[in-house]
């Protein structure tokens, strides 16, 4: 059993044995599964998360007030334009990401990793990874259980709610695990894998949560796209050799404390930030004038 991201790398570095390992035995001891029954629960989400993540590619779904409706689609075709900025590889993520909000923001099924409202951050980062480098099941099915192990850990120690810690706490933990995950996949070590979380958390630190009209589309699908490509980012420090000094579970304490001082108009109450924009306001009233 770990308590902290400091025993889970001392128990990893230990045995010499990916992250994934000891949340592994983790999980068996404290429900009493076997390996393969835990991986069928993986593989179950596995497929939750894919098919959200492709759904809005290709079909533009019905979300209320259509406010992102279309958006991953149109992401998606700029990505295949072969004129982008930042490459394929890089949009083609962003794709995923927004489609994962598109597909919540419409109903659809999604796996909240660690919330709904981030729901397209960890798949968006493992599928990019897995086309990039053709990535089998079980490596997948591992990274899946790194980034739940950063979750938990996190969850045990701060927070991931957005009325309590801001997006910082739901997207920006949404990174902080797909970046430890993507390093794994990417064959780097224990300790760049919660380097790559940390840098993750640094770089959103008081990110607030203002939801448009109270509703998780925006800027909520925007930051699962860009909180996706910090991933990408971290990961790469990360693996090129990028040392930390403050550790990992520090920068989650910081974060948590950063969370509370944020007064409650940008903590998901709609009060503060672009919600309370003229514009966000205007937003808000044809919703509701919509759904009157």
């Amino acid at each position: 059993m770990y308590h902290s991201l400091k025993e889970l790398l001392h128990k990893a570095e230990e045995k010499e044995t990916l992250l994934s390992e000891i949340v592994l035995e983790n999980e068996i001891d404290k429900f009493g599964k076997s390996r393969e029954e835990i991986y069928e629960m993986l593989r179950d989400r596995l497929k939750v998360m894919e098919a959200a993540a492709e759904k809005a590619l290709t079909e533009e779904l019905s979300t209320a007030g259509g406010l992102i409706s279309g958006i991953a689609m149109r992401q998606m075709n700029y990505a295949e334009s072969g004129k982008t900025l930042c490459g394929g590889f890089i949009n083609t993520a962003m794709a995923m990401a927004l489609s994962g909000s598109e597909t919540n923001a419409a109903m659809g099924r999604i796996c909240a990793a660690p919330t709904a409202g981030a729901c397209g951050i960890l798949p968006a980062v493992l599928f990019a990874i897995r086309e990039k480098y053709q990535i089998g099941e079980q490596e997948m099915l591992n990274a899946l259980l790194t980034a739940s192990g950063i979750g938990t850990v996190i969850m045990k120690n701060a927070t991931v709610a957005g009325a309590e810690g801001g997006c910082q706490a739901e997207c920006g933990v949404a990174a902080a695990m797909a970046a430890a995950a993507g390093v794994e996949l990417c064959g780097g070590t224990p300790e760049q894998s919660l380097t790559a979380m940390s840098l993750v958390l640094v770089n959103c630190m008081g990110l607030v949560c203002d939801p448009v009209a109270g509703l998780v589309q925006i800027p909520c699908a925007q930051r699962n796209a860009s909180q996706t490509v910090s991933a990408m980012l971290c990961i790469d420090l990360a693996l090129g050799g990028m040392k930390f000094p403050i550790p990992p579970d520090e920068v989650v304490e910081a974060m948590y404390r950063v969370g509370r001082m944020l007064p409650p108009q940008l903590r998901e109450t709609a009060q503060g930030g672009i919600a309370a924009t003229k514009s966000g306001q205007e937003i808000a009233r044809q919703v509701m004038a919509d759904e009157a």
